[in-house]
C-alpha cells in the first residue's frame, strides 16, 4: 500500500518567507527519486532548485508558476512506497497509518534533505509517466460504492465557501479526479469529500458539478441585477504591478532601512587623477588587470581599519553597537531581475588582484541569475559606484542593517586648481551615508577625508602597508 506523503516549501535560510515558483520540474505521475529537484523557485535572494526528499509518484502539484508560496506551504505530494499503480493510488488514503508509523514505513524512501547538494549521493532516477489504464475502468470502483446524497444540503457550501477547510493538501489521491475536476473548472479545495476521513470520490465532483450548474441557471433566470459592482473596478485606471520578489525585497528593505536607521550622509569632491595614473602603470606592468573597483574596495578597508565605528550594525533589541570584526564588502549591481548587492567575504584581507577577480565572479553570477544566497548575505559596508550609471552625486540609502554606504559618482574631466594653477583633472564626487547611532559627524566626515585623501595620494596607502 504506498504512503502519501506531503513536501512543504522548506525554510531556504537567511530569514526568506517566501518564494515563487518560476518552474515545475515534474509532472502529475511523474516518478521521483530521493533528492530529485521538483520545482524551480524565485526567492528575494536568488534561484533556487527545490529537491523533494522523498521518493515516488507525484500526485499533486499545489500552485501555477508565477504563484508565490509562503514557507511551510505545500508544494506536491509524493506517494511512495509500493508499485505506484494507479489502482494503488487510488485506494492509498491518508488513515493508511499513524504519522509516526508512515514515518517508519517510508524511511528508506526519505532523506529528510530540502536543498540542492545536501542529499544522498546516488543517481537521480530518470523521469517517466505512469502508465494509467483505461479511465473507463479506472473510475468504476471509484464511483460504485459510494451513496451520492440530495444536491440540496451540499449545494449552498459549495457555491458559497471558496475553501471549506481543507487544512494542508486537498484530499484527494485518484489522478483521474483530479483530471474530472480541472477539466469542468472546478476547485477542489472547495468539495466537501464523501470518502474516508474527506477522501474526495469522483461522485463528490460530480455533485459539485451539478450544485454549480443549478447555481448558474438560477443566475441566468435572475434579473440582471449585478451590473454596477463592476462600476468600482472599471474606474480604477492604471497598471498595478505585484510588489513580490526581488522587487519586494527591495521595497521591504529599503522601507525598514528608512524607518529604523537615522541616517545623514556627507560628501566630497576629490581629484582622482593620480588614482587612475596608479592603475594604468599596475595595469602596464604585466599580469591580471586592476579594476577600478577594486582599488576603491582597497581604500574602504583601510578607512574602516581606521574607523571602525562605519563597520558595525546596531542591535536595537539589546540597545547595543556591534563593532564587526571583518569587512565583508558588499557592491550594487544592476541585473535584468533588478538591484542586487553581492557580497565578497573578508574584503580587508585580499589583495587588488584577488579584489578583481571575486568582483568580476559575483557580477557574472548576478548577470547569470546564479548567486546563491550566501553570495548576498552577511555584508557589513556596502560600495556603491553609481557613477556607471552617468550621474555625479547621490545620497544612497543605508543597506539594512549595515552602518554606512560610501557612494562613487562618475569620475570626469573638470576645471581643478592643481598646485596652484588651473587645471583639467579627473574628478569624482564621494557621499557617504552613515547611520548617526554609531557616530557622529567627526567621525563620518574623518572617514571620508581619508577616502578622498587616497584618492588623490594613493601613495598614502604605503604607510598601512
Amino acid at each position: 500500500m504506498a504512503q502519501v506523503l506531503e513536501f512543504k516549501l522548506p525554510d531556504l535560510g537567511e530569514g526568506l518567507t517566501e518564494a515563487e515558483i518560476v518552474r515545475w520540474l515534474v509532472a502529475v505521475g511523474d516518478v521521483v527519486a530521493i533528492d530529485q529537484p521538483v520545482v524551480e523557485v524565485e526567492t528575494a535572494k536568488a534561484m533556487v532548485e527545490v529537491p523533494c526528499p522523498y521518493g515516488g509518484v507525484v500526485t499533486a502539484r499545489y500552485g501555477e508558476e508565477g504563484t508565490e508560496l509562503p514557507v511551510g506551504a505545500p508544494l506536491l505530494t509524493v506517494a511512495v512506497g509500493g508499485t505506484g499503480a494507479p489502482e494503488e493510488l487510488t485506494e492509498a488514503a491518508p488513515e493508511a497509518a499513524p504519522k509516526a508509523a508512515a514515518a517508519d514505513a517510508v524511511s528508506s524512501e526519505y532523506s529528510g534533505n530540502v536543498l540542492v547538494g545536501y542529499g544522498t549521493a546516488g543517481p537521480v532516477a530518470r523521469r517517466r509517466r505512469v502508465q494509467r489504464e483505461n479511465p473507463a475502468v479506472a473510475q468504476a470502483p471509484v464511483a460504485a460504492p459510494v451513496a451520492v446524497k440530495a444536491p440540496e444540503p451540499v449545494a449552498a457550501p459549495v457555491a458559497a465557501v471558496p475553501v471549506a477547510g481543507h487544512d494542508g493538501p486537498v484530499p484527494v489521491i485518484s489522478p483521474l479526479v483530479r483530471k474530472l475536476a480541472r477539466d469542468r473548472g472546478i476547485d477542489l479545495r472547495a468539495v466537501r469529500g464523501s470518502g474516508p476521513e474527506g477522501l474526495i470520490l469522483r461522485a463528490d465532483v460530480e455533485l459539485a458539478l451539478a450544485a454549480l450548474e443549478q447555481s448558474a441557471a438560477a443566475a441566468a433566470a435572475a434579473p440582471a441585477v449585478a451590473a454596477p459592482v463592476a462600476a468600482p473596478a472599471a474606474a480604477v485606471a492604471g497598471e498595478r504591478i505585484p510588489l513580490r520578489g526581488l522587487r519586494g525585497a527591495v521595497a521591504d528593505k529599503l522601507s525598514r532601512s528608512r524607518t529604523e536607521i537615522p541616517d545623514a550622509t556627507c560628501w566630497v569632491d576629490a581629484d582622482a587623477t593620480e588614482l587612475m595614473a596608479a592603475r594604468r602603470a599596475m595595469n602596464g606592468a604585466g599580469g591580471p588587470k586592476i579594476s577600478l573597483l577594486a582599488l576603491l574596495a582597497r581604500i574602504c578597508a583601510h578607512a574602516l581599519a581606521r574607523f571602525p565605528e562605519l563597520n558595525s550594525t546596531v542591535d536595537t533589541a539589546a540597545r547595543e553597537i556591534v563593532r564587526l570584526p571583518a569587512v565583508h564588502l558588499g557592491f550594487a549591481a544592476q541585473t535584468p531581475r533588478g538591484l542586487v548587492v553581492p557580497v565578497v567575504k573578508d574584503a580587508g584581507t585580499r589583495t587588488a588582484e584577488s579584489l578583481t577577480e571575486e568582483f568580476a565572479r559575483l557580477t557574472e553570477s548576478a548577470r547569470q541569475g546564479t548567486l546563491t544566497p550566501a553570495d548576498l548575505t552577511g555584508g557589513t559596508f556596502t560600495l556603491n559606484n553609481y557613477g556607471v550609471f552617468g550621474v555625479d552625486g547621490s545620497t544612497p540609502i543605508v543597506n539594512h542593517p549595515e552602518a554606512a554606504m560610501l557612494g562613487v559618482g562618475r569620475i570626469i574631466p573638470k576645471p581643478w586648481v592643481h598646485q596652484g594653477e588651473l587645471a583639467v583633472r579627473q574628478v569624482v564626487q564621494l557621499s557617504l551615508t552613515f547611520d548617526h547611532r554609531v557616530c557622529d559627524g567627526g567621525t563620518a566626515g574623518g572617514f571620508l577625508r581619508y577616502v578622498a585623501d587616497c584618492v588623490e595620494q594613493p601613495a598614502v596607502l604605503l604607510r598601512t602597508l
